[in-house]
């Protein structure tokens, strides 16, 4: 059998996106494997941000109520394996290899046609045929990007369609506007199945779910963020009634009330079609919830949050926390992307600053983190570009009370290494 190593380097080998959009490669791929997914059910979660966040809470409270549950979510920060999950548990290096042993030939016999398989539609159709084989009741199936196109689109009607928030991100492959983005994701929405939809979507966005929903004859289900009867709010998480069940979120940010209040009703709607989901299991659920750079506190005292915000939504969900956060000391490290509006992200958060450094995130896209500099030092006299994780981290923490704040943000990208360095630093403490 390959090793694991050598496993992701053949995954890693393939194309990110392909020569052309379409689902007729994984279409192909999947019939060849005996066609898993029309075996298994579905949630089926689309949006910019909070997609993440919102099929980890659907997945954790399903699997409360006793239901063998599938996760897949993209991308990982820690380990790749995290992409594909049961019931809380990743994928293990052994089954991944052997999976991919048996998927692999079917790729080199379909590129022997021309037929030239990506990266995500590999392990789409890897994961299916696990969840399957495992025996999953349902699998909580995050988009890769997009929706109308993306691999995991490849199913037929799931048990609910969820639109999380939509901004502009992707631009150059989904569309400049709200419209046309929101008409990508809205290509999940089946006819005969419902829809549930974030409650703080914009107008723009909202009009064109709507109006997919209605064309495919989908209820269209709201959650009422208004109607959160918020008790908490602090960098740990929340506290919050919401439709008469009380509820605590690990992940801090008023997002994450929104992403939750999706996840209830994607739940209820599930009630709705028959699935046994006790009040309890919502409540346990989500409380048990803890997601990788999404606003992870990796300590208290000094308290310093891991964030993978990335576009200029993910920073206006930033930048409400830090405004929240009166009188502190904040510091800041930033990599972002190249392709990401990082000019309007530096004006957002680096006001609330004392001291920001630079850095590139692991990815051929990167910004380089003097240009990052020189737009975050109108704002932030105390701003330096580094190279090196571990002198940015330096610059960052020197002089740093146990009052103060550190934020690493910017990008997925520089998720895994800072966490690691982090971790490693506060062990030595």
């Amino acid at each position: 059998m390959t090793t694991y190593q050598e496993t992701l380097d053949h995954i890693h080998s393939l194309l990110r996106f392909g020569s052309r959009p379409g689902l007729e490669r994984i279409r192909t791929l999947l019939k060849r494997l005996g066609n898993p997914q029309e075996k298994l059910k579905f949630v089926h979660v689309a949006g910019t941000n909070g997609k993440g966040s919102t099929t980890c809470m659907i997945a954790a409270a399903l699997q409360r109520a006793g239901y063998r549950t599938g996760l897949y979510i993209s991308p990982y920060v820690v380990e790749f394996r995290e992409r594909m999950q049961i019931n809380g548990a990743m994928i293990t290096e052994e089954e991944l290899c052997a999976l991919m042993d048996r998927v692999r030939p079917q790729i080199e016999e379909m590129a022997a046609r021309d037929e030239i398989i990506t990266e995500f539609e590999a392990i789409t159709a890897a994961a299916f045929l696990w969840y399957y084989e495992r025996g999953c009741d349902i699998v909580c199936l995050e988009v890769g990007l997009g929706g109308r196109f993306d691999a995991t689109n490849v199913i037929g009607v799931p048990e609910a369609s969820v639109i999380c928030s939509i901004s502009l991100d992707h631009t150059d492959v989904l569309g400049d506007t709200l419209a046309q983005i929101a008409m990508e994701k809205c290509g999940i929405i089946k006819p005969g199945g419902v829809t549930v939809c974030y409650p703080l979507q914009e107008p723009e966005a909202l009009a064109v779910i709507m109006e997919h929903a209605a064309k495919r004859g989908n209820p269209l289900i709201m959650g009422n963020f208004a109607g959160a009867d918020i008790g908490e709010e602090t960098m740990l998480g929340s506290r919050f009634r919401y439709r008469g069940l009380a509820l605590r979120l690990r992940m801090a940010g008023r997002h994450q009330i929104a992403n939750a209040v999706t996840a209830v009703e994607t739940l209820l709607a599930l009630r709705e079609r028959g699935y046994a989901v006790p009040d309890a299991a919502i409540v346990e659920g989500l409380a048990s919830v803890r997601f990788p750079a999404r606003m992870e506190v990796l300590c208290e005292r000094p308290l310093i949050v891991l964030d993978g915000a990335h576009n200029l939504s993910g920073m206006q969900a930033l930048e409400k926390v830090m405004a929240s956060l009166d009188h502190k000391d904040i510091r800041v490290i930033m990599g972002m992307l190249s392709d990401k509006d990082y000019r309007a992200s530096v004006a957002l958060i680096a006001p609330y600053c004392r001291r920001l450094a630079t850095i590139r995130p692991e990815n051929g896209r990167a910004l380089d983190p003097a240009v990052l500099a020189e737009l975050a030092r109108v704002y932030v006299p105390e701003t330096a570009a580094f190279e090196d994780y571990d002198a940015a981290i330096a610059y960052a923490m020197e002089g740093m009370g146990e009052e103060d704040v550190l934020f690493i943000c910017g990008s997925l990208y520089l998720a895994t290494s800072m966490r690691e360095k982090m971790t490693a630093l506060l062990q030595k403490r």
